[in-house]
């Protein structure tokens, strides 16, 4: 435990220090042209020369397009638009996040953007044009230089040119295919398109971009294992926190700082903080209750690096020391977990290891006497989700592809198996309002998995010596702050 925490102290500082030198490296050279989003030239600490993307090189871009084109039918056409900005209030934008397929094609960061791929054009972008007055409040966008040099679009056209070039190109294929979940009047309102949709020749791109996307490549790999890593320090660190601040917002507050001063950009979703009862609500959000002597914290959280995510899942008493019917059902999950794990390789399912799942919870939750009888329509109340999904450039990615469908080296999934039994739920009192959920990133290889989140504690006696000899606050200047911040 003690290697743990050094290894955590040591990567931190590590990590700092190499920001610091990064801002003292950088600072004082000429800017460069700005295209809306780091670039090798203007972000030289997160790209190398020739990345379109930190990690991800202009090569391996080029590379997903050709392999999107030999999936296509022949002659057909790919419209993939970039995701929309969303407003929190009439004036305030909510933070922008590109859609996957998008990004995952283009490289573009930015909204306004439609992209068309196609076996006789290559890739073409139709990219936004920024007024005097937007570059003044918003800043520099990419238009089509950005599309051609930095994206390396085969051709590139500003969006005011949509309405005059993409209806030729509609009208040149039998068939398109777009992504649904950004689709634009931009372009479905042409009547070329409408014609298409209306003789049933317009379907769902994602049935061949989840199906590129859902084996990663080695770059995509190296970046989803330091996001997982980043994820693990900041839960580790953030355990640590919970006996001295054992309050849901403020655990919430520490599992973000400490990512994003690692390096992820945001985190992945809203961190799920439930202290007690909360913790059997599967995607708690509401983060305002103090954790109370005794109980469990159930923290579900994940960052993104670069446009891939983590997600993991660790249930602790902040007090230091579970009660026995904590530790009882905690070892459920735990050995649920850790069988699981062993089912991960190639050609097994998703599917086939939440069945299996499910006949070791029923069997446990009966043994302890939550369960009449294991055939129990009452489980599902105790837990309705899947033992795991995919993972990638979406929490839950590749959607389009099936839990039934064998597993390949490359694709990263979770293992995540828990109970959460609602206070009024007719069981023994010791264990009602108690949730736990253990969850860990898998990644499938050649020969079974890999555990990408291997380094933070699961074990019971690994997390009570966590707690117990290692615990600390950090950041708060004194216990008066912390009441009144919690007041």
């Amino acid at each position: 435990m003690q290697g743990i925490v050094r290894k955590l102290t040591k990567t931190f500082s590590h990590r700092q220090h190499l920001q610091v030198l990064g801002f003292r490296s950088y600072s004082n050279h000429k800017v460069s042209v700005d295209v809306g989003q780091p670039t090798p030239a203007s972000h030289p600490q997160l790209l190398k020369d020739g990345e379109i993307t930190p990690g991800i090189s202009s090569e391996e871009y080029i590379l997903r397009r050709e392999k999107l084109l030999e999936l296509l039918p022949e002659k057909s056409l790919a419209i993939i638009a970039a995701a929309p900005v969303k407003m929190m209030t009439d004036v305030v934008p909510y933070t922008f996040r590109q859609d996957a397929d998008y990004s995952y094609i283009t490289g573009c960061q930015q909204p306004g953007g439609v992209a068309i791929l196609g076996h006789d054009i290559g890739l073409c972008m139709f990219m936004p044009e920024a007024k005097p007055y937007d570059v003044i409040w918003q800043g520099h966008v990419a238009g089509v230089d950005a599309a051609l040099n930095t994206f390396k679009a085969n051709e590139a056209y500003p969006m005011r040119k949509l309405n005059e070039i993409l209806p030729d190109m509609i009208r040149g294929s039998p068939k398109l295919y777009h992504n649904v979940q950004t689709a634009t009047s931009a372009y479905t309102e042409l009547e070329a398109f409408k014609k298409l949709a209306y003789c049933n020749n317009v379907k769902d791109l994602s049935v061949y971009t989840h199906q590129l996307r859902w084996i990663k490549s080695p770059s995509e790999l190296k970046l989803m294992k330091e996001s997982a890593s980043i994820a693990c320090q900041a839960l580790l660190s953030t355990m640590m926190h919970s006996k001295t601040y054992p309050f849901e917002g403020m655990l919430a507050a520490k599992v973000e700082y400490e990512c994003k001063m690692r390096g992820a950009q945001r985190m992945g979703f809203n961190p799920v903080v439930g202290g007690g009862p909360n913790g059997s609500v599967i995607h708690y959000s509401r983060n305002d209750q103090k954790i109370q002597d005794g109980d469990l914290v159930l923290m579900d959280i994940g960052c993104e690096l670069h446009g891939y995510l983590s997600d993991l899942t660790r249930t602790w008493p902040p007090c230091g020391s579970f009660s026995s019917a904590q530790e009882e059902l905690y070892e459920l999950i735990l050995e649920t977990n850790k069988h699981c794990v062993e089912l991960c390789k190639p050609g097994a399912s998703i599917r086939q290891i939440h069945n299996h799942s499910v006949e070791m919870l029923q069997k446990g939750l009966k043994e302890v006497g939550i369960l009449k009888d294991v055939g129990s329509s009452s489980y599902h109340k105790l837990n309705p989700t899947s033992i795991g999904h995919y993972l990638g450039m979406d929490i839950h990615d590749c959607s389009a592809i099936s839990f039934d469908c064998p597993l390949k080296p490359g694709v990263v999934i979770t293992i995540e198996p828990g109970v959460y039994i609602p206070s009024s739920f007719n069981c023994p009192e010791r264990y009602q309002g108690i949730g736990i959920r253990i969850e860990d990133e898998i990644l499938i290889t050649e020969t079974g998995y890999e555990v990408l989140t291997a380094s933070i504690p699961k074990e019971v006696k690994q997390i009570q010596s966590l707690l117990n000899n290692f615990s600390h606050g950090i950041g708060v200047d004194s216990q008066n702050n912390l009441r009144a911040t919690s007041s």
